[in-house]
């Protein structure tokens, strides 16, 4: 039997979530992700003003360079409804750029303003901390086995759906 953690026992003592439960990978995860979800939402709101979906685009306009919103779509996996949204409120706060694509007048070209590559080097510190917190009883080595692993699980997945 693994020992009990505190969010699994109630005010009395006694183990709330049987053991068979604590066993599955799967329960483990989707726990774990809800954590790491509300962690990274709260942590990017109260020290950044920022969303993770900002960062989602940020980054791919950094890393991968200007795109349409269908193409910031794919690769954040922001919903295309979702995205005029995020680009709105990174746009109205002068982190990216719009311009008519010169190919197709009825779509946009977004590209990272100069202030949206400093904001994104923000929102990097920021995560570096959160992440420091969700993983801190992980040692280096374990949690870049740890990212190793999710990532093996992901990309399979990924391929086979």
């Amino acid at each position: 039997m693994t020992r009990p953690e505190a969010a699994d026992m109630p005010d009395d003592g006694a183990p709330k979530t049987p053991d068979r439960l604590r066993r599955r990978a799967s329960r483990l995860l989707s726990q774990l992700s809800a954590r790491s979800d509300r962690l990274i939402n709260e942590g990017l709101a109260a020290q950044a003003d920022a969303r993770k979906w900002h960062y989602a685009v940020l980054a791919s306009l950094q890393d991968f360079g200007p795109g349409s919103q269908a193409t910031l779509s794919r690769r954040t996996g922001i919903y295309r409804s979702d995205m005029v949204g995020v680009l709105n409120e990174l746009a109205e706060r002068d982190l990216v750029e719009r311009v008519p694509d010169p190919d197709d007048r009825r779509r946009n070209i977004i590209t990272i303003s100069p202030r949206g590559r400093r904001h994104l080097s923000l929102l990097d510190k920021v995560l570096d901390d959160l992440h420091d917190e969700l993983l801190a009883p992980l040692s280096p080595a374990e949690r870049d086995q740890f990212v190793q692993l999710l990532t093996l699980l992901l990309d399979h997945h990924a391929r086979t759906s």
